[in-house]
């Protein structure tokens, strides 16, 4: 008999969760797209399905050398019923559906799975949370954001949850049965206006949106949809149509989406400000969209431009330093479309408020922010080098204040702020400069 000792076991612990999750997309014509789309995934799903829809380039034959499972449905003019295809083939236990040109980063996806085990270990949650709503981010041609909102884009694969709506489609899920996550993002290439165009999601967008519309006239969120799509491309015509159509939208009834109200109105108090004759409407529909949202950031933002073009300066003024304070604490910006990937543009107005209201030190504070983001507006540079001379700031002293924005040991540097001397009649500073430059 073996005197050796049996080991004890170690307590290991709960069974970690299972977690099943199969990527879900359908695709036509992606090949630009389809292998970032399925890379994200390659290490947490449990499976990729790919639905085609009639794609005549190499999307498929990428998509299955990467492994995916692809499947074919011809195409009926109809999202939801693709999606729902989609979603019969899946044998995972949770669901991530994503499109070709969304992703994840690697980072996010790795906590896409740690939200996953820990819903799926907790018997409450089981029963309560059915979906996880994150953000999207929509970005431009240059990967800049410029739209951000939230959506029910991982769900728990249940015969009962399915995509309705032929068009702009979307879960039928009760909002109580969804958990928000904050610190995970989808980004979205599709609506840079490249992308938009090159694949003809315009078209195809108008004309869906038009025959929802003949069977449901009254219904604002179609309505606000299509003003959407018929923007990109902003030929004259269909910016009048869109126009009326975001006019109806944010004098329509508990039925529209706030996402679908603040699209409407920051177009068209964007469009009126750019109208001479329009200021008035400007300002009547900026103040109207602060108290349909008091903590916007970019509601409040206009609000403060409408008042700055109607010369209410001082009101324009304490209307910019609670956007900027919004800016600074980080507050809502999630909500932001302008303020937090814009601010520029803020403290451009800003530095001429500061102007106006003669106040040279706020000029001197916000002028130098803009010149250390871009040190090469020289007409700016010029500005804020005369009006330190002008308040008795020494040569000295103001080649002190410009070192905290310019390398002094840089003779492209010194350029800059030579000729810049020289164009607002600092004749002495711009000696001193190239005296500089010279050693």
């Amino acid at each position: 008999m073996s005197n050796k000792k049996k080991k004890k076991k170690k307590n290991a612990g709960p069974p970690l969760a299972l977690v099943r999750l199969s990527q879900c997309m359908i695709v036509k014509n992606e090949e630009k797209n389809i292998e970032k789309a399925l890379s994200w995934a390659k290490k947490i799903a449990f499976e990729q399905i790919v639905v085609d829809t009639g794609s005549t380039d190499k999307t498929v034959e990428i998509a299955e050398k990467m492994g995916a499972k692809v499947f074919h449905f011809k195409w009926i003019d109809d999202f939801a019923a693709a999606k729902n295809y989609a979603i019969e083939q899946a044998t995972g236990n949770w669901i991530a559906f994503l499109d070709a040109d969304e992703f994840f980063s690697i980072e996010n996806a790795n906590k896409v799975m740690m939200y996953l085990k820990k819903f799926q270990s907790d018997p409450q949650s089981k029963e309560k949370t059915l979906a996880l709503s994150c953000k999207i981010s929509n970005v431009d041609d240059e990967g800049k954001p410029f739209a951000v909102f939230a959506q029910w884009r991982i769900f728990r694969n249940l015969p009962h949850i399915r995509y309705v709506g032929k068009i702009h489609e979307r879960l039928s899920i009760n909002g109580e049965y969804a958990t928000n996550i904050e610190d995970i993002t989808i980004i979205h290439t599709g609506y840079t206006p490249s992308a938009y165009m090159e694949a003809n999601k315009r078209e195809r967008n108008v004309e869906l949106l038009r025959r929802e519309l003949e069977q449901n006239p009254d219904n604002l969120n179609l309505k606000a949809y299509l003003a959407d799509s018929l923007l990109i491309g902003r030929l004259d015509d269909n910016v009048k149509e869109a126009e009326a159509l975001y006019k109806e939208v944010i004098n329509g009834g508990p039925e529209v989406t706030k996402a679908h109200i603040k699209s409407a109105y920051l177009f068209l108090i964007r469009n009126y400000l750019t109208k001479a004759e329009a200021l008035n409407e400007a300002f009547e529909l900026s103040r109207r969209s602060l108290e349909f949202d008091p903590v916007d950031p970019d509601f409040r933002y206009y609000y403060a431009i409408a008042l700055y073009n109607k010369g209410d300066y001082l009101d324009a003024w304490n209307e910019f330093l609670k956007v900027e304070e919004m800016l600074i604490n980080d507050t809502v910006l999630d909500q932001s479309r302008f303020v937090s990937t814009n601010s520029e543009q803020l403290f451009t107005y800003m530095a001429r408020l500061a102007t106006v209201l003669n106040d040279v030190s706020s000029f001197i504070r916000y002028t130098s922010m803009l010149l250390m983001a871009d040190k090469t507006k020289q007409p700016l540079l010029s500005s804020y080098i005369a009006t330190l001379l002008a308040n008795n700031t020494s040569n000295d002293d103001t080649i002190g204040l410009l070192e905290k924005i310019y390398d002094l040991n840089d003779a492209n540097d010194l350029l800059i702020i030579a000729k810049a001397s020289k164009d607002c009649g600092a004749i002495e500073l711009a000696r001193l400069i190239v005296e500089m430059i010279k050693t």
